[in-house]
């Protein structure tokens, strides 16, 4: 089955639906909001199973030449002291790839180049759909670009609503849904301007209500984040001058970490997730993938893998059945259980992580992961990295 598609989002998770659908036949077009698509973000860890999806796409070995494998980390105190440690190693040998660190704005420049760049539409706005058409989807595409006249439809078989945690296209289709619901933490990350020396390649320390990371990438520099218990909004005057003061006394690189880092390189979101789970991905014709249909905390890192997951899923879905309608009824029986397991895992696993502030709970947590042996450990990055992925016809 071929056919026609729109991509609403030109995120991970929607270049990577468009991959899969250009290597199933389909001819696809990407729309993207954002004026340009610049190469901005910070890092990101790519699990067993992300990396699996991205193998399924036929770019997972460009993404490993470029990403650094972590064999080597694990969880601390502010002051230092291990709480457990990451056996890289025994992750490799249990699902076959190690988890990789990456610049996020590199796996979008290896995902933009396995498409055409004729099926990206950039600075173009999409805020509906039209579901009237029984086998057809029309599509409403605005300029977002000033002084840019685009008034325009696109006609598909299908549509991919990509766009995001905010995502409207979800909006319109489920408008009793409460939308995205706010954490109650808030992150700030960036990359480091400079190589900083690093005995571990990815290192999570957990303090009162708070979280400082780093992931070492192939250059020598790292992404860090500090995440952080906070209300929505607030935002410090001199981020990085803040960070500074908050983490300062955090055992080291941590300190070096935010010394070699630019001011302007700072990111800052708050968390929003889906707390409230969708009752379906899919609506008619329209396939929610990604944020979209499933944003969830950070606490995994599995956001993106799970975008991931639900590219090539979706790809697999529509190359074995007869119809759009039968495609995306097994995508979402496949996607949904699965996705929205893990998002729940997520938040409890912030619960017992970053989110705690009371001195007696961290001490108990604290106590519980020392005396953890590191399968237990192993077994729980296990229970989502060990996903096998759809066949898929071979990539182009």
């Amino acid at each position: 089955m071929g056919g026609t598609a729109v991509v609403v989002g030109a995120g991970i998770g929607g270049l990577a639906a468009a991959i899969g659908l250009r290597l199933i036949g389909w001819e696809v077009t990407v729309v993207e909001r954002a004026r340009a698509l610049a190469d901005v973000g910070a890092g990101i860890s790519l699990h067993a199973n992300g990396l699996r999806a991205l193998d399924a796409l036929g770019v997972g070995e460009a993404v490993r030449a470029a990403a650094r494998p972590q064999y080597t980390g694990g969880t601390r105190t502010p002051g230092g002291r291990w709480l457990a440690r990451m056996d890289g190693a025994a992750l490799e040998r249990a699902l076959g790839t190690p988890i990789v660190g990456i610049p996020r704005a590199e796996l979008h420049r290896l995902l933009r180049a396995a498409l055409p760049p004729e099926c990206l539409l950039v600075g173009a706005e999409v805020s509906s759909v039209d579901r009237s058409h029984p086998t057809r989807v029309r599509v409403p595409v605005g300029s977002n670009v000033l002084d840019a006249d685009l008034d325009a439809y696109l006609d598909a078989d299908l549509v991919v609503a990509a766009d995001g945690v905010g995502s409207r296209l979800r909006t319109q289709l489920f408008p009793r849904h409460p939308g995205p619901a706010y954490s109650g933490s808030t992150v700030l990350r960036a990359i480091t301007e400079r190589p900083v020396p690093l005995r571990t390649d990815s290192v999570l320390t957990w303090g009162k209500g708070a979280e400082f990371g780093h992931i070492a990438f192939t250059d020598g520099r790292a992404e860090w984040h500090a995440v952080l218990n906070s209300p929505p909004g607030l935002r410090p005057v001199d981020a990085l001058a803040a960070l500074r003061h908050r983490f300062g006394g955090w055992h080291d690189p941590i300190p070096a970490l935010l010394e070699a880092t630019r001011p302007d390189a700072v990111l800052h979101h708050d968390i929003h997730e889906l707390a409230t789970p969708l009752p379906t991905f899919t609506a008619g014709r329209i396939a929610l993938l990604g944020d979209a249909a499933h944003a969830m905390t950070p606490n995994l890192g599995q956001g993106a893998c799970q975008a991931l997951e639900d590219a090539a899923t979706l790809a697999a879905a529509l190359a074995g059945e007869p119809t759009v309608p039968a495609a995306l009824s097994r995508y979402d029986a496949e996607r949904r259980p699965r996705s929205q397991s893990v998002a729940r895992a997520a938040r409890q696993a912030g619960r017992m992580g970053q989110r705690l502030a009371h001195p007696l709970a961290i001490a108990a947590r604290n106590t519980a992961l020392r005396l953890a042996p590191s399968r237990v450990t192993v077994r729980a990055v296990l229970r989502h990295g060990g996903w096998a992925p759809p066949r898929l016809p071979a990539a182009r």
